[in-house]
């Protein structure tokens, strides 16, 4: 197959029906490197690694269905998916802003040091897991409905958000093992969970002032990009979900 590319000013479309990953991201990097600033991605199907690694300011927008990798140590751009998402969204970015109209598969944000993750719908398992942070650089992630078992697993920092849009009243949250591991971050929680469903490292708290000003920053950016309503999404009652240790399994490494 060819790689179809369509040029407009500073604004490239490729159609990527048939292409192999390899192909494709050998083609986005060189558009990066010439300067273009914005890149239509159409007709992408399972396509791997797409923006892996890139730290220039660009725009990537996607229709379809991108594959595992997606954006993976990239630092600076913005990538668009109109669409879902497959495995490990984020893998260990560093900066930048990650945006899935749809839902997202297993391990997304994987420790992600910086840089915002939106997912509009659910994702699969182990979203948020090692997640850190250093300095002033701090990852969010923010998924609208719901999340699979050890969401927030080995967390070390950042901030993960349920804002689990979609269940019903009664409904709890699908995620058991919540939090396992984690000694660092916050994982604010729109919904109800069973002491059950939590890891045995974490605690439950309800929210305090500086809570409140970091997730209504963050909800209001998710409404901007789903057209939702930030009010009525803070109308609703969060707790937050923290650490009660700082190494949880530090004496398993000790002699």
């Amino acid at each position: 197959m060819v790689l179809e590319v369509t040029r407009v000013g500073d604004t490239v479309t490729l159609d990527a029906s048939g292409i192999r990953y390899q192909e494709l991201n050998e083609c986005l990097r060189r558009l990066v490197a010439d300067g273009i600033k914005k890149i239509n991605l159409v007709n992408v199907c399972g396509q791997r690694y797409i923006g892996d690694g890139l730290e220039q300011p660009v725009e990537i927008d996607i229709q379809g269905t991108p594959g595992n990798d997606l954006g993976a140590f990239m630092n600076g751009p913005l990538i668009s998916v109109h669409g879902n998402a497959q495995d490990c969204i984020g893998n260990t970015m560093n900066d930048g802003l990650i945006v899935v109209h749809g839902h997202a598969g297993d391990i997304t944000g994987m420790a992600a040091r910086g840089g915002k993750i939106f997912i509009r719908d659910y994702v699969g398992y182990r979203a948020g897991i090692h997640m850190k942070e250093y300095g002033e650089q701090k990852p969010s992630l923010v998924i609208g409905g719901t999340a699979q078992d050890f969401c927030g697993e080995y967390m070390a920092g950042g901030v993960l958000v349920l804002l689990g849009l979609g269940q019903g009243k009664d409904e709890r949250h699908r995620v058991h093992f919540l939090g396992t591991g984690m000694h660092g971050g916050v994982i604010y929680l729109s919904g109800s969970v069973e002491p059950s469903q939590l890891g045995k490292e974490v605690a439950v708290a309800a929210l305090e002032e500086a809570d409140r000003s970091v997730l209504e920053k963050l909800v209001v950016e998710f409404a901007g990009y789903f057209g939702c309503d930030a009010a009525v999404i803070l109308s609703h009652e969060f707790s937050k979900v923290y650490p009660r240790w700082l190494r949880p399994y530090g004496r398993l490494y000790a002699y």
